[in-house]
Formats: structure tokens, sequence, C-alpha cells
């Protein structure tokens, strides 16, 4: 089990900017509120997220419900407690190619663009990852399209502009990223990807649940108020952004926060609808070993309490 000291508390986070976490590490009266040292940890990916849970170095993590299944399928114990935000998938690809509008809606016909080429994702068991090969699965394309797996989402985006592929799939950051330095465009928007896709929820250890439940109310409430930031006021929240990640400028993290700008943390019926669809799609792949329940995945005790209101995923 996790000893937790009064001082310690351990958050993973991604590079994300659209995650509630960049604007919670620049707010003094989150730290003082908590009252132990909290220490952000970034990882490069949701897997290797999964890894730190197991191995008990982890309390609190971002990340996308695919790689948290593949984990909870092997025995990690960890709940989602809390949604963040919905459709985050996003295909781009250089300007010669066709995007989903110009042939007339067909997902098929848009990948189909690239067979006998590479297309580059996140790394295997990320949720781009899976939505890219259920897509390949469905539509017979997986022997005829390369799929190329990257522990950063950036080297996809050089690797386009040296054509080492063709094509990239990740988050809407990867979309703004390439087209800084290379023609290309989005040929699948995130609301064609995958409805409702739960693009990133907050997950605890199971024994800071059991333990330590006011930990999860308290967090839940700030990471609601960011929520509703990133909502009602891009701009601001773009700002303190920034101020965390200096290397990036505010208009820059302003597009990415408007590609898909589905900010909420309630588990709707639609992020749930769309995770147990994940499961079946993870099973079919070979990714688990079993279709996991809802009980397996969710607690829903303290969202229901945070955010009893309609969720603000689709307005």
């Amino acid at each position: 089990m996790i000893c937790i000291r009064k001082e310690d508390l351990n958050i993973g986070h991604l590079s994300t900017v659209y995650h509630t976490n960049f604007i919670l590490m620049e707010n003094n009266e989150f730290k003082k509120n908590f009252n132990r040292n909290i220490n952000w940890i970034l990882f490069g990916t949701g897997p290797e997220m999964v890894r730190a849970f197991r191995n008990k170095k982890l309390d609190i993590g971002y990340m996308g419900l695919p790689p948290a299944i593949i984990g909870i399928d092997n025995g990690v114990s960890i709940k989602c407690v809390a949604g963040g935000h919905v459709e985050g998938t996003i295909m781009i690809a250089k300007n010669e190619y066709e995007n989903l509008n110009g042939l007339n809606g067909s997902i098929y016909d848009t990948l189909a663009q690239f067979r006998g080429k590479s297309i580059g994702v996140t790394s295997k068991g990320s949720i781009h990852d899976v939505i890219l090969n259920y897509y390949l699965k469905k539509y017979g394309l997986h022997n005829q399209i390369d799929v190329k797996n990257y522990i950063q989402a950036e080297f996809i985006a050089l690797d386009l502009k040296q054509r080492n592929i063709e094509a990239g799939v990740g988050t809407p950051a990867l979309a703004v990223f390439a087209s800084s330095m290379l023609n290309s465009h989005i040929i699948i928007p995130p609301e064609f990807m995958w409805l409702n896709n739960p693009s990133y929820g907050i997950f605890f250890h199971e024994n800071i649940i059991e333990n330590y439940p006011d930990l999860v109310f308290k967090f839940l409430s700030y990471h609601k108020g960011v929520s509703y930031m990133l909502r009602s006021d891009p701009s601001k929240a773009a700002e303190i952004i920034c101020k965390n990640v200096n290397v990036l400028k505010v208009d820059y993290v302003k597009a990415i926060l408007e590609i898909s700008p589905k900010y909420c943390i309630a588990l709707s019926e639609g992020y749930i609808h769309s995770t147990m669809k994940f499961v079946k799609s993870l099973f079919n792949l070979g990714y688990i070993k079993k279709i996991l329940l809802m009980k397996d995945i969710f607690d829903f005790q303290f969202v229901e309490k945070i955010h009893p209101e309609k969720q603000h995923y689709i307005e």
C-alpha cells in the first residue's frame, strides 16, 4: 500500500496543455490548502503513468482512459473519479491530402489515402493509438497502412516534416505544432474521430480513495474551478499556462484550447458510454484479457457531489 505522509502528494501529468494541472501548478491557494508537498511529475505517455501507479509512486494521475483500462486489466489499483475533456483526438496530414469534408465525410476514404504509407501515432495503448487501430481494423486497412508509434507527439510532426510518415494522430496540440513547421491541416477533426471519446480523466490510487476521501473531494473542487476557466475565459487560462510552460506563446496555447473546447469534470452518460465502447475495442484488439465493467473503472461518489449539475462537454 502507498504510505502517504502528511507532507507528500504525488500527481502525474502529461504535457497536454488543456489539462487543468498546468493552471493548478500556479495556484498558491491550491498548494496551501493541501498542507503538504505537492510533487507534479511529468510523463511522456499514459502507459508510463500506469507503470508508476503500479509501482506505488503516484497518488493522482491525469490520463486517457485506454491506458488506464489496460492497467486495471493488469491489476493496477486505480479508479477514474472524474472527467476532464472529451474528443481530444485529431488526424493531420500535409495539405496535399484531402480532409474529411472533401471526401464526403467518409473516414474510410480519408484513411485509404494512406495505403502503402505510414501514419504516426502516440505510444501503443494510448487513446490515439487505440482509435486509429480501431478504424484500420474496421475498414480492413490494418495490413495496408503501417502504424508507427512515438513516445512523444512532437516527434510525429518532425517525422511528418521529413516525410518519414504521411499523417499523424494525436491531440489538438499536435495539429498546432505541426502547422507551425510545415503546411499541414486537420483531415479528421475531433468530433468525427470518436464521439464523446474520454480524452482524459482524473485517476486516484484506490488507497487514497479508501483512506483519504477528503483529498479526493478537495482536489476535484479545484479541478472543477479550472475547467470552468478553460470554458469561460480561455485567454486567461492560456496566460496562466504560459507562465508555467514559458516556452509557449499565449496565441499558440489559445489555438490549442479552441480546437476542441469541451472541458468539464462530469462523468456524463456520453463519457461513460464511450469508455465502455473502448473496453470492447481494447478487448477485440487484444490489448486487454477480459471485458471490464463500469465498477472496475469508475468511482462516481465524489464527482456526483462536486458536480451535480448538467455536464458541460456539449452545450
